[in-house]
């Protein structure tokens, strides 16, 4: 061995390899610059920030586990070399770091993450736009669940965790991005209290991820202009059956002024007449003058009276078209408010894409629906409840079905136009039997793929395919560790979730690297889009191998303990990795 070159064993392989990729990156020298206002005895606090991110690298349960495991990484002078640090805190120092970090601090942080993986994203966009002609994406919820009698988490609260299950925790807003070469990356991840619910996230699920795509579709602004049109004559309607109310209001006051006149006329006159009959001791008779005056004076006020009584009735009939025809102006208001910035998206939007939205039935109410109509998405979901299953299933005699699945059937309805909803929808309807029992469930699609008239069971398995955002679930919540909150502050919390995401997506970036690095990859490694993240994380990064640090990289060889023995890797020295300019960006300057 030269001068050059030293050896050292190290109990987790593969963070040592991703040491060296957060060095070509450009991960560690950029977290290390991030400003925070602690004092460093012997580590520093961006040290323990990034001893932190590797604790979500390597699946830990908890920060404990950096002293506690059975190997140690606090003890490994390997993996500290591969990521630029003479050595690690101990894992009370880093809660302390994590406790005292401000919120301004981890923003800083997460916006280092954000720059660093945004040319890969852009890169993946670029790629699927150019071989798929349009951007997947999905989004859902996910739980972070801690136990119920806790009470020092920050806005936790109780809320759905599995199923019909309740219990004390967070709730993790996610979108994906269905990248060509990775299959999936994570482009957000908003933690949540626990008691919120799916649909009051779709708008920030489409604001996130067309922030970080910096792409969207072009508004669909037609369809917005003929329903402000429709609403126009509905505010005209309701302004007319108000114009006729408020008619029928004032003619009965006029009526009832007349009837007042005319009663007012008759107490002198009957006065008059009762002195006359008194004096003469005549009899007043039904037909006689006095009795005429005393039935017409009693037509009189019982006619007054029955006016008298519809008033109240026509009022409130009259207030309630008031506040029809107010709702359908400020509805109308609020579309032409829509419209324009709709107009001014789509004026800004120089290279406006095809994409599709795919959600589960709790995101789309028909408020939601809506937004994802008008924002310009393709859309794959549910309906929400059971809006339209009862009104299709009446629907269904002579239809066809056609099998889908092993357990399922579909027949489809091409453009249906519900009478409370703006906008023609595709639907399907799906019938399954469980036992003695046949369960129906809705699917429902807007946009342009012609899915009613092709094969249904295309339509299924697209839609279903959006399981690859429940399958990153469960790698973050069982990989990654993200279901174990390993600190107790808002700061903190918010940086484990957006070390979480970040971790997800840095491990498929470094498989590619290390594609190129090293053809003899432990198998599956080398496919990308299924680079057997489980396994790196849970196994390569707890295995044992010996590290031989060259002038021009480095040689690891995995250690007759270790289930690689036998396969070595070699690393060169780590460079500045270039990534070419986004074609977006390009034809916007």
């Amino acid at each position: 061995m030269s001068q050059n070159e030293t050896e050292m064993t190290t109990q987790h392989s593969l963070l040592v390899v991703w040491g060296l990729y957060a060095q070509a990156f450009g991960l560690i020298p950029e977290l290390l610059k991030v400003p925070i206002q602690q004092k460093t005895v012997d580590h520093s606090p961006q040290g323990k920030i990034l001893e932190f991110f590797l604790v979500i690298l390597a699946g830990l349960n908890h920060l404990q586990e950096l002293n506690t495991a059975a190997e140690p990484i606090v003890k490994d002078l390997a993996v500290a070399q591969a990521w630029q640090q003479t050595g690690w805190a101990h894992h009370s120092g880093v809660s302390r770091t994590l406790k005292a970090l401000t919120q301004a601090e981890a923003e800083q942080i997460v916006q280092v993450l954000n720059r660093l993986e945004q040319p890969m994203i852009d890169r993946e966009v670029m790629l699927a736009l150019a071989t798929q002609g349009e951007v997947i994406l999905d989004g859902d919820l996910t739980p972070r669940q801690v136990s119920d009698t806790s009470r020092d988490y920050p806005d936790a609260a109780f809320g759905h965790t599995q199923g019909d299950q309740v219990g004390l925790g967070f709730q993790s807003a996610q979108v994906t991005f269905r990248s060509p070469t990775f299959q999936r990356l994570l482009l957000s991840s908003v933690l949540h209290p626990g008691d919120v619910v799916s649909n009051t996230q779709t708008e920030n699920l489409v604001r996130a991820a067309e922030d970080r795509i910096g792409l969207h579709p072009l508004r669909r602004t037609d369809l917005l202009r003929k329903w402000i049109d429709r609403q126009v004559q509905h505010s005209q309607a309701k302004e007319q059956r108000l114009t006729e109310i408020q008619q029928e209001v004032q003619q009965i006051l006029g009526q009832v002024a007349d009837l007042e006149q005319q009663i007012q006329q008759h107490p002198a006159e009957l006065a008059k007449l009762e002195a006359e009959y008194a004096a003469n001791e005549r009899k007043t008779r039904p037909f006689s003058r006095l009795g005429k005056l005393r039935n017409r004076l009693g037509l009189l006020q019982r006619k007054r009276e029955r006016l008298l009584k519809k008033l109240p009735g026509l009022r409130k009939k009259m207030e309630v078209r008031q506040e029809q025809w107010a709702a359908s102006l400020q509805t109308e208001k609020q579309l032409r408010q829509r419209l324009d910035q709709y107009e001014k998206d789509n004026a800004a939007n120089a290279f406006p894409i095809r994409a599709i939205f795919r959600l589960d039935a709790g995101f789309t109410s028909r408020e939601n629906l809506i937004f994802l109509i008008e924002m310009g998405y393709e859309i794959y979901t549910r309906p929400f409840g059971s809006w339209l299953l009862s009104r299709l299933k009446k629907l269904t005699e002579g239809k066809c079905w056609q099998r889908v699945g092993k357990n399922a059937e579909m027949t489809a309805w091409k453009q249906y136009a519900p009478e409370d909803f703006p906008y023609p929808l595709d639907l399907a309807l799906e019938r399954f039997q469980t036992g003695d029992k046949v369960k129906h469930m809705l699917l429902l699609h807007y946009g342009d793929d012609p899915v009613t008239t092709q094969d249904l069971a295309v339509w299924f398995n697209f839609y279903n395919a959006r399981q690859t955002i429940e399958a990153g679930n469960k790698e973050g919540k069982g990989t990654f560790a993200m279901r174990y909150l390993k600190v107790r502050s808002r700061p903190g919390l918010y940086l484990q979730e957006q070390f979480g995401r970040f971790a997800a997506n840095f491990v498929r970036f470094a498989s590619e690297w290390l594609v190129e690095q090293c053809p003899q990859l432990p198998s599956g490694w080398n496919d990308l889009e299924k680079p057997k993240v489980k396994q790196q994380v849970q196994v390569g990064a707890h295995t044992s191998a010996r590290i031989c640090w060259l002038e021009q990289g480095c040689l690891l060889r995995f250690t007759d303990h270790s289930v690689f023995a036998g396969r070595s890797l070699s690393i060169g020295k780590p460079v500045a990795i270039q990534l070419a300019l986004p074609f977006a960006e390009k034809i916007q300057t």
